[in-house]
Order: structure tokens, then C-alpha cells, then sequence
């Protein structure tokens, strides 16, 4: 298949679901579940120019130093020499099954799931997933948050809808109501979001640019000497 896909004669969709099979990751445990890279950083325009790099995530670096400012902070924590533990630049997980849940929380089963995990009732509406734009800006400004995406975000409109008007609470600051998924400026509908976002990830430059990230999570990045380089190590 990476035949196949270097030839262009399968997707990148198709070809990162191979390889979250192959690595053993699938729809039924959510803790193993397949993952997807962030890879745009715009979020904020009124049309999405695929043309442009700049619209782009830089694909050879983890998400946890997508802002470049957090490297020094990363690199500070690794050397933490505790002895304890081996050391580790992240403390969570780019992929967990509260990371499934965190995103899917509109559709069932994994309403009802994330509410068991959370001990009877939704998390704080200031954690939960309400925004495609807010949660780009956190891996901006959280060098904690650490989730990549699941390949829903890429064909599965509905998980954006709170179809069955669960109260989610409201925001701390803005006092707004946590309802449907907030789109970026540039999506005219659910349905836009997923066509354009799919359309990103079949665009030149993640083409160019997608077997960086593999190397991160599914290759020889994900341990070791390259993996220490790549600020790429995980607790």
C-alpha cells in the first residue's frame, strides 16, 4: 500500500487508515482508536487558500510544539532528571480514549461514555469540544493539550451537531451556551467544514508533507535518539 500510495493511486485518508489498522488501531477500543493529524493552522480567514503553505500545520513537528514557543519549555521538561521515570516531553497522550470521547461527546455511545468517565455529568463546558477554531488556539497556547484528530473530523459532519440538544452548560467568560461544534469562518456549513478539511488533506502540500508525521507517530520517530530530536516523547 505505500507503493500504492506514493503512486497516488490511493488517498491519504485511505492511506492513514491503513496504517492505523496496521498499527493495531480500530473504531473498537477507544483507547487504541485511529488517529489523524491536525494539519491546517487557519482557522481564522474568510476562505481557506490550499495554494498557500502558511494556511498549513508543519506536519514534521509534534502538535505539542506546533507553536514553536513551547519547544524551549518541552525541552526544559525533558530534562527533568527525577529518576523515577523515563524521561518524557508530553505528560498526556496525542491519542486516548478520554480524546475520543472529548471530541464525539454529541454523538452516542460516547455521550453516555464521557459522562461515566466523568463521574455522572459533563465535564465543564470550558474543557469540552465546542469550537474547531478555540481548540486549534489551545494547542496554541496549551502545551498540555497534545490531542490530535480522529479521522471523524474528515467525513462524519454530525459529530459537529448537538442533534440531540444536550445541555452542555455555557462558557465561563462569554456566558455562551455550548450547543453545535463552532465552524471556522471559513465553513459555510458541517457538511462545508468536512468537504474543505478532506479537501486539505488531499491537497499538494500535505501530500509533500504527510510522511513526516507518519515518521512521528507511526515510524522510526516514535522512540529513541530521533524521537528525543524530534521533541517527540510521550509519558
Amino acid at each position: 500500500s505505500l507503493q500504492k500510495w506514493v503512486l497516488r493511486e490511493i488517498s491519504n485518508f485511505e492511506y492513514l487508515m491503513q496504517l492505523n489498522t496496521i498499527a493495531g488501531r480500530t473504531y473498537n477500543d477507544l483507547s487504541q482508536y485511529p488517529v489523524f493529524p491536525w494539519i491546517l493552522r487557519d482557522y481564522v480567514s474568510e476562505t481557506l487558500d490550499l495554494t498557500d503553505p502558511a494556511a498549513f500545520r508543519d506536519l514534521s513537528k509534534p502538535i505539542g510544539v506546533a507553536n514553536e514557543r513551547h519547544a524551549r519549555d518541552v525541552k526544559e521538561n525533558f530534562e527533568d532528571p527525577t529518576g523515577t521515570v523515563d524521561k518524557f516531553h508530553y505528560g498526556t497522550h496525542y491519542s486516548n480514549a478520554a480524546g475520543v470521547m472529548h471530541y464525539l461527546i454529541r454523538t452516542e455511545p460516547f455521550t453516555t461514555l464521557h459522562i461515566q468517565l466523568q463521574s455522572g455529568r459533563f465535564d465543564c463546558s470550558d474543557r469540552q469540544f465546542h469550537s474547531v477554531p478555540a481548540a486549534w488556539q489551545a494547542r496554541m497556547e496549551n502545551p498540555v493539550d497534545v490531542k490530535e484528530l480522529i479521522p471523524e473530523f474528515f467525513y462524519f459532519p454530525e459529530f459537529l451537531e448537538n442533534q440531540n440538544g444536550f445541555d452542555l452548560g455555557c462558557l465561563q467568560l462569554s456566558n455562551e451556551k455550548v450547543g453545535d461544534v463552532v465552524l471556522p469562518r471559513w465553513a459555510r456549513s458541517r457538511e462545508d467544514f468536512i468537504y474543505q478539511h478532506r479537501k486539505a488533506l488531499e491537497s499538494e502540500y500535505v501530500s509533500a508533507h504527510l510522511h513526516e508525521w507518519i515518521d512521528l507517530i507511526f515510524g522510526y520517530k516514535q522512540r529513541g535518539p530521533a524521537a528525543v530530536e524530534a521533541l517527540n516523547v510521550f509519558y
